[in-house]
């Protein structure tokens, strides 16, 4: 039986394959953004424009050139905000500032870099929750999501980064 996480989010991936499902998970570019781009923001604490192209081409690749106009200053001081403050509701909405940046790639960069765990926003993901893409997204949705993910992740003992996986790779083989 499915799992109820919310009156939003129902849980469509069986629990017993979470984790074959997450070890199954391959994305091209992954091992290089997790293995030297995000230690590297972690130290700064923000990212530079060459970091959000980064982040946000492995993303999305369309939007490459639009996140590419941000100046180093602006992303700098976005992104200094977004992984230091105590509202959750500014850190996401500063990332939300920047050029070409959407909620799903801001989600990106949350949840690769910020300290605290974030799921990364995609179409994928909401599959395996038995959720529509909202027409247009919200704080109080991605509020509900972000706390529907967390509950998940702790009360199944698996990281953000593999819960994530897991989510993104039961779409890809079932959808």
């Amino acid at each position: 039986m499915d799992e109820v996480l919310s009156t939003t989010f129902q849980l469509r991936v069986p629990v017993s394959e979470l984790r074959s499902l997450a070890a199954r998970y391959s994305y091209k570019g992954e091992d290089r953004i997790i293995g030297e781009v995000v230690p590297r923001i972690r130290v700064a604490g923000c990212l530079s424009t060459a970091d959000l192209v980064e982040l946000g081409t492995w993303k999305s690749p369309r939007i490459r050139s639009r996140v590419a106009s941000n100046s180093d200053e602006l992303t700098t001081e976005a992104t200094r905000v977004a992984l230091s403050t105590n509202s959750e509701e500014l850190r996401i909405k500063v990332l939300l500032a920047l050029f070409g940046v959407g909620w799903p790639v801001a989600s990106v960069i949350l949840h690769l870099c910020h300290c605290e765990d974030y799921p990364i926003l995609d179409f994928r993901a909401l599959w395996s929750l038995q959720t529509p893409v909202p027409k247009q997204y919200t704080f109080e949705f991605w509020n509900a999501y972000t706390a529907c993910c967390r509950r998940l992740a702790q009360k199944h003992s698996l990281s953000m980064r593999d819960l994530d996986r897991a989510l993104w790779q039961y779409s890809k083989e079932n959808a």
